[in-house]
């Protein structure tokens, strides 16, 4: 409200048109239509055009945020809507205080530079933060002077949202102990923008010389030169080429780029889907970046590779089976009893991190009773009468030096325990499969 009255103000003066766009999510019923009616009422007052539109934040894609999947139909929308009207720009209200917060938030999430820059005061030429550099302090100050109405949001106070626990616990607490803790975090946001945005500059003239587009779509580059960088560009390199193509240029999770920084370091012939549509393949040369042709419902796009570190454990959407590992003595060791549903490996013969994925062709292990023979896995599920669909969903645990465990099915013989034997770590599954092949 304080923006909207602001902006009404400059409306002449500035000689600009504006459209006020309010978005209903229903999510507090009767509050979220009075929302509603209090902004149409304070349109009609102003005289301004309003764009309404009913959001629907509920069958959100699986593992998305409220939160997130609200803001990212929210900036749709706006888009949309600054299309319809013909808008060269869209103001949005946050303030200073808000920037603080989401620089802490990326700060509890272990972010790098890009995270630590916070929200830009512009973003794309098109998205604008007028009161970017305005304390909250200051707006409600603004507002009781020149007698504008407004409403509070309920859900703003419920410490379930781990930004409103940090917005009325730790902020104070910070402030208590350097009372410019808000200006000190936006500053530190305006260094670390200017330095990634510098970093982002020189990642893309790189990618230019380096990347080479494929003819199905991608990117291909050299192995050895990635693998020649310091891993802080390496990393870069990885995050640009996977989010290029993106409408918002969304970076991918930290975790998917130091899957495929691991792939580069250790694994020939890997293919691996980094994230939806985008496969990543590792050969003895290269490393491609493809666009995939599947349909986003396919079972190997939602079944995305995972790290299992150890101690830990994982839940693998394919079947809903939860995957554990942890160290064991001989002691403990001794007391299990390995088979379909539990395995007991080497640890010194293996190194970590563990990933489990999903079966990929062209992949080879040595079953267990083999006596060191390798096979493709695509036979070994054929001998069991393994469907094709059924296949696509067993997950596979796979160290850096190859696979470990067909969950639920075989595991690998290159890994057994034997007497001389230091250090072993258990793999369970839960719950146990049934109609396996022993």
């Amino acid at each position: 409200m304080a923006l909207l009255s602001l902006l009404h103000r400059l409306k002449l003066p500035w000689r600009v048109t504006l459209t006020v766009a309010h978005f209903n999510y229903g999510l507090r019923g009767a509050e979220s239509d009075a929302d509603q009616t209090f902004v149409e009422a304070m349109c009609r007052r102003l005289d301004m055009p309003l764009q309404t539109m009913q959001l629907d934040v509920r069958n959100r894609a699986r593992g998305l945020s409220l939160q997130a999947a609200a803001r990212d139909l929210r900036y749709r929308a706006l888009h949309k809507m600054a299309q319809q009207c013909g808008a060269d720009r869209i103001a949005v209200g946050h303030t200073a205080d808000d920037q603080a917060e989401t620089v802490l938030l990326w700060m509890l999430r272990g972010a790098g530079l890009t995270g630590l820059s916070g929200m830009p005061a512009c973003r794309n030429d098109l998205v604008i933060r007028p009161l970017y550099e305005t304390r909250r302090v200051e707006l409600l100050a603004y507002l009781s002077e020149e007698g504008v109405s407004f409403r509070q949001d309920s859900s703003n106070g419920k410490p379930i949202y781990l930004r409103n626990r940090v917005r009325q616990d730790v902020i104070p607490a910070l402030q208590r102990l350097v009372p410019s803790a808000v200006e000190a975090l936006c500053r530190l946001a305006d260094l670390c923008r200017d330095d990634d945005r510098y970093l982002d500059e020189h990642i893309q003239t790189l990618c230019r010389s380096w990347a080479k587009p494929l003819p199905e779509g991608g990117w291909a580059m050299s192995r050895s030169i990635l693998q020649k960088t310091p891993v802080a560009v390496q990393r870069r390199i990885v995050r640009e080429l996977l989010r290029r193509g993106e409408t918002q240029r969304r970076s991918p999770r930290r975790n998917t780029i130091e899957m495929v920084l691991r792939a580069v370091a250790k694994q020939d012939g890997i293919s691996l889907f980094a994230r939806p549509f985008w496969s990543v393949t590792v050969d003895q040369d290269s490393v491609r970046f493809v666009r995939s042709k599947h349909s986003p419902r396919s079972p190997s796009l939602q079944l995305h590779p995972t790290i299992l570190t150890v101690p830990g454990s994982m839940t693998w959407a394919g079947t809903g089976q939860r995957i554990q590992v942890q160290e064991v003595t001989w002691q403990q060791g001794d007391a299990m009893v390995a088979g379909e549903n539990c395995i007991e490996i080497d640890a010194d013969r293996v190194s970590q991190p563990f990933m489990v994925r999903a079966w990929q062709r062209g992949d080879r292990f040595c079953p267990r009773g083999m006596k060191g023979r390798s096979k493709k896995l695509q036979d070994f599920f054929a001998d069991l009468k393994v469907s094709r669909a059924d296949r696509r969903r067993i997950p596979v645990v796979v160290a850096p030096e190859g696979i470990v465990w067909i969950v639920g099915y075989r595991q690998d013989e290159r890994w057994l325990v034997t007497p001389g034997t230091k250090r072993f770590l258990s793999l369970v599954v839960h719950p146990a499969q049934t109609e396996k092949g022993s």
